[in-house]
Order: structure tokens, then sequence, then C-alpha cells
């Protein structure tokens, strides 16, 4: 099963990580103490055989060894960290990939409940028997990539004595010959029935139809999924790698880390200890990175930590008869709400999260910003005459635009950017700029000054004019 812990971290305490070093289910205690027993074992092995059955001359040629052997331990001739650091991402990488790949039903049987209609025997019989086939296909799916579902149904004739699958399905399900994995054929039926459904008009419209084909391809999709994770796994050779550069490494460290004759004045041998702890807590920390892989690398298995297969298709099944058959259309009486006749209204608190409405609304990290007076000052550039800077706009921008296409008529068909700049700053100066036939000066200026040759340049050059408003 399991272990979660996610209450008791759902606060940062003093030693909050430190409780959770005294479980020993799903501990890396419980998925090391073998192999560290086995390491200490062996390290007492060839410390008793140094110390009391060699020679004084054999001793010298294990001392020469084992000074041999922690000249490399010490270094990098082993990239131990390199090797496991990125083993383990990998490894951990697809172990949220394949969790996040589960097929779940529950989009499945909101649609199926909202668009296959019909409160009678036949509308309840199509809702259910369309979540059943996706349930048994994810049920042919975990069977065949998961130790415990396989153990709870060894055969096809178990899934019919759960009531996945009847007699007459198994025999269709059987007569199909196929060499490779048929976890897709329930889905087939499920299409299947849903055209016929559309037919018969419990599903109202295409629409409908094509909502339920979009959901079912998306469960389809995970199952596929789920298949291929277990079909292609990690090189072999790069989980080969990992543990040859691992157990090799603490092979050598057995000889290279024994405490030697202090009298003989060894580098770093003036102490013997007898027992070598932090050898031992290198071993805790690189064999168990090694053992987290191992873990991880297949999550359907039976470890403390693996997926629960079979809970999950419990609540699967439970789940999607009781959306598409019990709860549907079975609705609560539509009423007013408590706060029909408030406009603004506050909901309560209990006593001990009172105090977090105290605490002001975030609104943005700039907005208790404080800026100075000097920084609130407006800066308008002096080179360039105010009037030819702004378009003088009354409203909004949208507002000025439509102001500046009404004042100018003949504004756009032709002239400079010059000209325009100029006709611009007069837009909403007072009527001495409009003629005694009643046109506007900027018009007529520009209406003189086109011909037909420049007519199609100029318009493309208006086009590309940007018109900066500063408020």
């Amino acid at each position: 099963m399991t272990v979660s812990y996610t209450l008791e971290v759902a606060n940062a305490t003093f030693g909050g990580f430190s409780k959770l070093l005294f479980r020993w289910k799903g501990s890396i205690y419980r998925l090391l103490y073998k192999e560290f027993l086995v390491f200490c074992v062996m390290y007492a092995f060839f410390s008793v055989f140094y110390r009391f059955l060699l020679t004084p001359k054999q001793q010298e040629l294990f001392e020469r060894v084992s000074l041999y052997c922690d000249h490399f331990t010490n270094t990098s001739f082993i990239p131990v960290s390199f090797v496991l650091g990125f083993y383990i991402t990998l490894a951990f990488n697809r172990w949220w990939g394949q969790y996040t790949s589960f097929p779940l039903p529950d989009n499945l049987m909101m649609v199926v409940s909202g668009n296959v209609h019909g409160a009678d025997e036949r509308g309840r019989l199509l809702r259910r028997t369309l979540m059943r086939y996706a349930n048994l296909s994810s049920v042919l799916i975990l069977r065949s990539i998961s130790t415990r579902v396989l153990k709870r149904f060894p055969t096809l004739e178990h899934i019919v004595e759960s009531g996945f699958m009847t007699s007459d399905e198994l025999k269709n399900f059987e007569s199909l010959h196929s060499e490779f994995n048929k976890y897709w054929m329930p889905l087939t039926w499920f299409v299947n029935l849903a055209s016929r459904a559309r037919e018969e008009g419990r599903v109202r419209d295409d629409i409908a139809l094509r909502l339920l084909m979009d959901e079912l391809n998306k469960y389809r999709a995970k199952c596929s999924l789920l298949f291929h994770y277990d079909w292609i796994s990690i090189p072999l050779v790069y989980t080969q790698v990992v543990t040859v550069a691992v157990y090799s490494f603490f092979g050598f460290c057995l000889i290279g880390r024994q405490f030697l004759n202090p009298e003989k004045r060894y580098k770093d041998h003036e102490l013997d200890m007898y027992v070598p702890v932090f050898t031992l807590l290198q071993f805790f920390f690189y064999t168990g990175w090694l053992k987290v892989g191992e873990l991880i690398i297949n999550p359907f298995g039976e470890d403390d930590d693996d997926f629960e297969t079979n809970q999950l298709i419990d609540r699967n099944i439970e789940a999607s008869m009781l959306a598409v058959d019990d709860m549907y259309q079975n609705l609560p009486p539509t009423v007013k709400d408590k706060h029909w006749v408030q406009k603004y209204f506050s909901v309560p608190y209990t006593v001990s999260t009172a105090a977090g409405t105290r605490k002001p609304a975030f609104k943005g990290s700039t907005y208790d910003m404080r800026m100075s007076a000097e920084d609130l000052e407006i800066h308008q550039p002096a080179d360039v005459p105010l009037q030819t800077r702004y378009l003088p706009l009354s409203g909004s921008v949208g507002d000025g635009l439509d102001n500046l296409l009404h004042r100018g008529k003949g504004f756009f068909q032709g002239g400079s950017l010059p000209s325009l700049l100029d006709c611009s700053s007069h837009i909403n100066e007072d009527e001495e700029g409009v003629n005694a036939d009643g046109k506007d000066a900027c018009a007529i200026s520009l209406e003189g000054g086109m011909n037909a040759s420049n007519h199609k340049e100029q318009e493309k050059n208006m086009i590309t004019i940007s018109l900066d408003y500063v408020p």
C-alpha cells in the first residue's frame, strides 16, 4: 500500500522531517538493510583477516593494496555521483509519467451522463454498458503490466466473474485472433454502441457524439501509453552501468577503507577506529540512491510505494456507475442560495482561521510600490513641438482617431507625412481652419498636392504610420 505522510509535513516545523526517520514501512531501512548487513559482514571479515590471519610480510602487501584501492576510491575515477544522479532523474521522470498516464474515467463518465439520454431501462443500459467497456479496457491493460492486478484476475474467466465482462463478450473477445494485446477491443465496442445510441436518438446531435469520441480517445491514449511504458524500459546498458559503478566502488572500499596499523605512519592512517563510520554512511547514501531507482523504475509491482492499482480499479468502476446511473438526472432542488438578496457578502471563518482575514488581499507585487514626487512628474521632450508630438484626443484613443478621420475628409487620399503631422496639429482648433466652402484647409492643401502617379505609394506610406498617444 502506498505510504502517505503528507499530513505530517503540512507545516514546516523544527525537525519536521526527523519524525519520518523512525518509520519502517516504505522506509530506506527496509529497502536497504540486507545489502547494508552484507557490506558490514564483508568489511569485518577483511579486517579480521588483515589483523590476525596474515604474517607481517603479508600484512605489508595487504597494506599496499589497501592504499592503492583507497587512492582510486577517493578520486573521481569512478563517477558514482554523476551516473547515479542522471539515472535517478531519468527514473523519476519515468515514474511520474506513468502515474499521470493512469486511465481515469472521470471526464468520460461526465460526458456519458450528460449526453446519453433516457431515464428508461434502455437509456440506463446504454450508459452503464459504455462505462463498463471503458473500465474493462483499463483492467485488461493493467492486468498485462501490474503483478497485483494479474494476481487478482489471473484469467479472463475471473474478469467475467467480477462483472467487467459477460460470457458473450468473452466469446466475442476470444474469437478475434491477434498476436498482440487486445485491450483496445472494449473501446471499439464503446464506439459502435455510442454510434447506435446516436441512431436511436439517445445521443441527440453529432456534437455530443463527437464529444464522446474525443474523451474516449483521450482515455484510450492513456491506456496505450501505459502499455508502451511497460514495453519500452530504460536501456538495459544504462541500468547495468549504474549497478556496476556502485557495487565496484564499494567493492574496492572493502579493501581501501580498512584501518591500517597506525605505528607504520601511513598517510591518513594515524587512528585505528575499527568501524568505518563515514564509509558506512557513504554506502547508505549511494546504495540507497540506487535502491530508490530500483523502486521507482516500475511502480506496478508489489513494493510498499508502488501504485495501488487494485484500489484504483475499484474506485473507477464504482464512480463510473454512480455517475451514469444513480446520479443521472438526480438533482437536488434548485433554490435561492443563502446570499440571494445580498449584493455584498462574506463567507464566515472559524475562530482558528479568522486571523487570516485581517491580512490585505494580494493585488500584485507592485501595488504597494512607493515613488517620490520627482518620479511622478511627466517628462516631455523639448526638441519636438508639442502640437506635432501628440494627437489631441478629447476622449479615448478611438474617439480621437474617429475625429481625425471625420475632420480630414480628404486626409487619406494622399499627401505626405509632414502634411499629416501638420494637419493633426490643427484638428481640434477653431473653425478658422475651414474655408468659406466648408472644406477643411488641410484637405484642400492635400488635394492640391496629390496626383495619380503617387496615389498608391502614399497609401502604403499612410498604412505604415503609427501615431503614439501620450495621455
